[in-house]
């Protein structure tokens, strides 16, 4: 954690290191959460703004055919809860679809 109590970037060398190899090593994966901006920027390889720009455009991220799919979502966190308010749609539109691809993926479609 920084000293606001805000979470660290993730180490530059451990990306590189071992998520080509994973990921081509676990080619059943179907979908990945981006979680928070740190995730979004190397699954995505760049973002269209804000955090938030980039969770509204879910659906765009989704249907752009990568493989696996990704679906950017905030980081949980209880400093959230004024974003969440704020963005009603995320509980709204984003969360409902995540669970019906999370049930389709779990149940093998």
């Amino acid at each position: 954690l920084d000293s606001k109590g805000s979470d660290l970037p993730p180490r530059r060398e451990c990306a590189p290191a071992w998520r080509e190899r994973l990921m081509t090593e676990m080619p059943q994966i179907e979908l990945v959460l981006a979680i928070g901006i740190y995730a979004q920027a190397w699954h995505m390889g760049s973002r269209p703004g804000s955090m938030t720009e980039t969770v509204a455009g879910w659906r765009d991220v989704f249907n752009a055919g990568s493989r696996p799919k990704v679906l950017p979502l905030p980081h949980p966190s209880w400093r959230n809860t004024g974003w969440l308010k704020r963005n009603p749609w995320f509980e709204t539109d984003l969360l409902p679809f995540l669970k019906v691809e999370i049930r389709k993926r779990v149940a093998g479609k």
